[in-house]
Protein backbone atom coordinates (compact mmCIF):
# COMPACT_ATOMS: atom_id res chain seq x y z
CA UNK A 1 0.00 0.00 0.00
CA UNK A 2 1.66 3.68 -1.29
CA UNK A 3 0.99 6.55 1.42
CA UNK A 4 0.63 9.69 -0.86
CA UNK A 5 1.56 12.65 1.54
CA UNK A 6 -0.55 15.37 0.45
CA UNK A 7 0.06 19.21 -0.51
CA UNK A 8 -3.44 21.29 -0.67
CA UNK A 9 -2.73 24.37 -2.63
CA UNK A 10 -4.77 27.80 -1.90
CA UNK A 11 -3.17 31.22 -2.69
CA UNK A 12 0.51 29.53 -2.95
CA UNK A 13 0.64 28.30 0.48
CA UNK A 14 0.36 24.76 1.73
CA UNK A 15 -2.81 24.12 3.61
CA UNK A 16 -5.28 22.11 5.24
CA UNK A 17 -9.17 22.48 5.40
CA UNK A 18 -11.99 21.27 7.85
CA UNK A 19 -14.41 19.19 5.55
CA UNK A 20 -13.82 21.09 2.08
CA UNK A 21 -14.58 24.36 3.48
CA UNK A 22 -12.49 27.02 2.30
CA UNK A 23 -13.34 29.08 5.15
CA UNK A 24 -11.36 26.67 7.62
CA UNK A 25 -7.82 26.87 6.29
CA UNK A 26 -4.77 26.30 8.57
CA UNK A 27 -1.62 27.38 6.66
CA UNK A 28 1.25 24.55 7.17
CA UNK A 29 3.73 25.87 4.71
CA UNK A 30 4.40 29.13 2.67
CA UNK A 31 6.67 27.44 0.89
CA UNK A 32 4.95 24.61 -0.71
CA UNK A 33 8.03 23.06 -2.85
CA UNK A 34 10.07 23.17 0.40
CA UNK A 35 7.09 21.11 2.26
CA UNK A 36 7.49 18.55 -0.43
CA UNK A 37 11.63 18.05 -0.75
CA UNK A 38 10.56 17.14 3.26
CA UNK A 39 8.28 15.05 2.38
CA UNK A 40 10.49 13.08 -0.55
CA UNK A 41 13.61 13.41 2.06
CA UNK A 42 11.47 11.17 4.74
CA UNK A 43 11.41 8.09 1.55
CA UNK A 44 7.80 9.07 0.15
CA UNK A 45 7.61 7.46 -3.39
CA UNK A 46 4.55 9.60 -3.99
CA UNK A 47 3.05 13.05 -3.78
CA UNK A 48 -0.76 14.28 -3.58
CA UNK A 49 -0.86 17.67 -5.13
CA UNK A 50 -4.53 19.54 -5.00
CA UNK A 51 -5.37 22.89 -6.10
CA UNK A 52 -7.99 24.22 -4.26
CA UNK A 53 -8.61 27.70 -5.82
CA UNK A 54 -8.69 25.66 -9.41
CA UNK A 55 -11.20 23.08 -8.08
CA UNK A 56 -13.35 26.28 -7.48
CA UNK A 57 -12.23 28.04 -10.08
CA UNK A 58 -12.42 25.32 -12.85
CA UNK A 59 -9.22 26.01 -14.12
CA UNK A 60 -5.54 25.90 -12.43
CA UNK A 61 -4.73 28.78 -10.18
CA UNK A 62 -2.07 27.43 -8.30
CA UNK A 63 0.02 26.55 -11.04
CA UNK A 64 3.33 28.30 -10.15
CA UNK A 65 3.83 26.07 -6.81
CA UNK A 66 3.16 23.00 -8.34
CA UNK A 67 5.45 23.60 -11.25
CA UNK A 68 7.73 24.66 -8.09
CA UNK A 69 7.22 21.52 -6.64
CA UNK A 70 7.48 19.04 -9.90
CA UNK A 71 10.90 21.00 -10.63
CA UNK A 72 12.40 20.27 -6.44
CA UNK A 73 11.56 16.79 -6.52
CA UNK A 74 12.20 13.80 -8.26
CA UNK A 75 9.25 11.25 -7.06
CA UNK A 76 6.14 11.00 -8.96
CA UNK A 77 2.94 13.84 -8.10
CA UNK A 78 -0.82 13.39 -9.36
CA UNK A 79 -2.58 16.52 -9.39
CA UNK A 80 -6.15 17.23 -8.83
CA UNK A 81 -8.24 20.70 -8.96
CA UNK A 82 -9.72 22.69 -11.57
CA UNK A 83 -8.69 20.06 -15.05
CA UNK A 84 -11.49 20.01 -16.54
CA UNK A 85 -10.53 19.93 -20.16
CA UNK A 86 -8.11 18.08 -22.16
CA UNK A 87 -5.79 20.80 -23.07
CA UNK A 88 -5.53 21.48 -19.81
CA UNK A 89 -4.27 17.77 -19.03
CA UNK A 90 -2.03 17.67 -21.84
CA UNK A 91 -0.03 20.57 -20.63
CA UNK A 92 0.31 19.40 -16.76
CA UNK A 93 1.32 15.66 -17.94
CA UNK A 94 3.79 17.76 -20.46
CA UNK A 95 5.17 20.14 -17.52
CA UNK A 96 6.11 16.64 -16.27
CA UNK A 97 3.08 15.67 -13.73
CA UNK A 98 2.77 11.30 -13.52
CA UNK A 99 -1.22 11.57 -13.02
CA UNK A 100 -3.68 14.00 -13.31
CA UNK A 101 -7.38 13.52 -11.27
CA UNK A 102 -10.54 14.33 -12.37
CA UNK A 103 -13.56 14.77 -10.35
CA UNK A 104 -16.03 17.12 -11.33
CA UNK A 105 -15.46 16.00 -14.89
CA UNK A 106 -15.94 12.33 -14.32
CA UNK A 107 -19.59 13.45 -13.51
CA UNK A 108 -20.04 16.26 -15.94
CA UNK A 109 -18.15 14.76 -18.79
CA UNK A 110 -17.49 11.00 -18.71
CA UNK A 111 -16.25 10.68 -22.10
CA UNK A 112 -13.62 13.34 -21.11
CA UNK A 113 -12.21 10.68 -18.95
CA UNK A 114 -12.79 7.95 -20.83
CA UNK A 115 -10.78 10.13 -24.06
CA UNK A 116 -7.91 11.27 -21.74
CA UNK A 117 -7.03 7.49 -20.07
CA UNK A 118 -7.11 6.45 -23.64
CA UNK A 119 -4.68 9.12 -24.53
CA UNK A 120 -2.54 8.98 -21.80
CA UNK A 121 -2.61 5.10 -20.20
CA UNK A 122 -1.62 5.15 -16.58
CA UNK A 123 -1.76 8.72 -16.28
CA UNK A 124 -5.55 9.31 -15.42
CA UNK A 125 -7.05 9.18 -11.99
CA UNK A 126 -10.86 9.85 -11.17
CA UNK A 127 -11.18 11.52 -8.45
CA UNK A 128 -14.94 10.89 -6.06
CA UNK A 129 -15.66 12.66 -3.52
CA UNK A 130 -18.54 12.05 -1.62
CA UNK A 131 -20.79 13.36 0.99
CA UNK A 132 -23.22 9.89 2.42
CA UNK A 133 -22.30 7.93 -0.64
CA UNK A 134 -23.04 10.50 -3.48
CA UNK A 135 -20.71 12.37 -5.19
CA UNK A 136 -20.05 16.41 -5.00
CA UNK A 137 -18.43 18.10 -7.39
CA UNK A 138 -16.83 21.72 -7.67
CA UNK A 139 -14.63 21.77 -4.57
CA UNK A 140 -17.12 19.96 -2.82
CA UNK A 141 -19.74 22.87 -2.89
CA UNK A 142 -22.62 20.74 -5.62
CA UNK A 143 -24.09 17.83 -4.37
CA UNK A 144 -25.33 15.60 -7.19
CA UNK A 145 -27.55 12.16 -7.21
CA UNK A 146 -24.56 10.22 -7.93
CA UNK A 147 -23.55 7.19 -6.32
CA UNK A 148 -20.15 6.92 -5.41
CA UNK A 149 -19.75 2.37 -6.81
CA UNK A 150 -22.19 3.36 -9.85
CA UNK A 151 -19.90 6.27 -11.08
CA UNK A 152 -16.73 4.46 -10.07
CA UNK A 153 -18.39 0.98 -12.23
CA UNK A 154 -18.90 3.38 -15.18
CA UNK A 155 -15.08 3.22 -15.44
CA UNK A 156 -14.37 -0.22 -15.50
CA UNK A 157 -13.63 -0.73 -19.07
CA UNK A 158 -12.31 3.23 -19.39
CA UNK A 159 -8.18 2.04 -18.27
CA UNK A 160 -8.59 4.53 -15.29
CA UNK A 161 -5.15 4.24 -13.27
CA UNK A 162 -6.97 4.69 -9.98
CA UNK A 163 -9.92 5.83 -8.13
CA UNK A 164 -9.02 8.27 -5.63
CA UNK A 165 -11.94 8.12 -2.82
CA UNK A 166 -12.66 10.90 -0.33
CA UNK A 167 -15.37 10.79 2.54
CA UNK A 168 -15.58 14.81 2.89
CA UNK A 169 -17.24 14.24 6.02
CA UNK A 170 -13.92 13.11 7.27
CA UNK A 171 -11.66 14.67 5.57
CA UNK A 172 -9.56 17.19 7.49
CA UNK A 173 -11.12 16.46 10.99
CA UNK A 174 -8.96 13.47 12.10
CA UNK A 175 -11.85 11.16 12.59
CA UNK A 176 -10.31 8.46 10.68
CA UNK A 177 -10.83 7.37 7.26
CA UNK A 178 -13.96 5.93 6.05
CA UNK A 179 -12.62 1.83 5.57
CA UNK A 180 -15.85 0.41 5.42
CA UNK A 181 -17.31 2.24 2.84
CA UNK A 182 -13.15 2.36 1.22
CA UNK A 183 -13.34 -1.33 1.16
CA UNK A 184 -16.38 -1.86 -0.12
CA UNK A 185 -15.94 0.48 -3.14
CA UNK A 186 -12.12 -1.16 -3.76
CA UNK A 187 -14.15 -4.66 -3.82
CA UNK A 188 -16.84 -3.25 -6.27
CA UNK A 189 -14.54 -2.30 -9.31
CA UNK A 190 -11.50 -3.74 -10.42
CA UNK A 191 -9.89 0.03 -10.60
CA UNK A 192 -7.29 0.48 -7.69
CA UNK A 193 -8.39 2.32 -4.93
CA UNK A 194 -7.07 5.27 -2.84
CA UNK A 195 -8.04 5.89 0.90
CA UNK A 196 -8.58 9.89 1.46
CA UNK A 197 -10.04 11.97 4.32
CA UNK A 198 -9.58 11.49 8.19
CA UNK A 199 -5.90 9.32 7.35
CA UNK A 200 -5.01 10.45 10.98
CA UNK A 201 -3.13 7.73 13.02
CA UNK A 202 -1.06 4.51 12.39
CA UNK A 203 -3.88 2.84 13.44
CA UNK A 204 -5.95 3.96 10.64
CA UNK A 205 -3.06 3.34 8.20
CA UNK A 206 -2.81 -0.27 9.39
CA UNK A 207 -6.59 -0.81 9.21
CA UNK A 208 -6.37 0.23 5.78
CA UNK A 209 -3.59 -1.96 5.01
CA UNK A 210 -5.31 -4.90 6.76
CA UNK A 211 -8.39 -4.94 4.47
CA UNK A 212 -6.17 -6.41 1.79
CA UNK A 213 -7.33 -4.77 -0.77
CA UNK A 214 -6.93 -1.11 -0.73
CA UNK A 215 -4.23 0.30 -2.75
CA UNK A 216 -3.10 3.89 -0.98
CA UNK A 217 -3.76 6.22 1.45
CA UNK A 218 -3.53 9.88 1.42
CA UNK A 219 -2.69 11.77 4.43
CA UNK A 220 -2.73 15.39 5.19
CA UNK A 221 -3.06 17.09 8.09
CA UNK A 222 -1.99 13.97 10.54
CA UNK A 223 1.51 14.26 9.05
CA UNK A 224 1.73 18.22 9.44
CA UNK A 225 0.67 17.62 12.91
CA UNK A 226 3.27 15.17 13.36
CA UNK A 227 0.19 12.23 14.50
CA UNK A 228 1.97 10.43 12.15
CA UNK A 229 5.77 10.02 11.59
CA UNK A 230 6.12 9.96 7.35
CA UNK A 231 9.27 7.40 8.20
CA UNK A 232 7.58 5.53 10.47
CA UNK A 233 3.95 4.91 8.40
CA UNK A 234 6.54 3.88 5.29
CA UNK A 235 8.07 1.62 7.01
CA UNK A 236 4.66 0.04 8.76
CA UNK A 237 3.42 0.00 5.05
CA UNK A 238 6.56 -1.91 3.23
CA UNK A 239 6.40 -4.45 6.20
Amino acid sequence: MILYPAIDLKDGNAVRLVHGDMDQTTVFNDDPAAQARAFVDAGCEWLHLVDLNGAFAGEPVNAAPVEAILKACSVPAQLGGGIRDMATIERWLDKGLARVILGTVAVENPDLVREAAKAFPGKVAVGLDARNGKVATRGWAEETDVMVTDLAKSFEDAGIAAIIYTDILRDGAMKGPNIDATAALARAVDIPVIASGGVSSMGDLTALKETGIIAGAISGRALYDGAIDLGDALALLKG
